[in-house]
């Protein structure tokens, strides 16, 4: 084993505070909206940008948060198409009179005018990421 120099000591004691500094990236904490639409349950809108899918003219990105208990009102009007992963807890959905479980990582869509609502029975908050296609 070699001995190890004063310098080679220094060098490697700045190398390990350099790393202890580093703090680790964080996804989406800035440049967001929140608006309560109904009790327990926060839409937050991220942004907006245009699309390469034919028939949509923009793409825009969105979180609802439901609150264990809470729900989004009843048979809601879906104003475009979209794109719905829910990214943590469960969330049952009713969507045009019929009833599925969400669990986490589950993706479905759903078409303009579609009637749809969530409700968490769950005990953790759920977040339904949704993607909205414009056209």
């Amino acid at each position: 084993m070699k001995k190890l120099d004063r310098r080679s000591a220094l060098a490697i004691g700045m190398a390990a505070a350099s790393t202890a500094v580093v703090k680790p990236g964080a996804a989406q904490t800035e440049n967001y909206k929140d608006t309560t639409t109904s009790p327990g349950v926060v839409r937050r809108d991220y942004s907006e940008g245009p699309s390469m899918i034919p028939g949509f003219k923009t793409v825009a990105l969105r979180d609802t948060i439901v609150q264990p208990g809470a729900k989004t009102p009843e048979n809601a009007v879906m104003p475009n198409a979209m794109v719905c992963h829910i990214t943590e807890g469960e969330l049952q959905v009713v969507q045009d009179g019929k009833t599925f479980t969400a669990k986490k990582n589950f993706v479905w869509t759903c078409n303009k005018d579609t009637k749809e609502h969530v409700i968490n029975n769950g005990t953790v908050v759920g977040i339904m990421r949704i993607t909205d296609l414009k056209a």
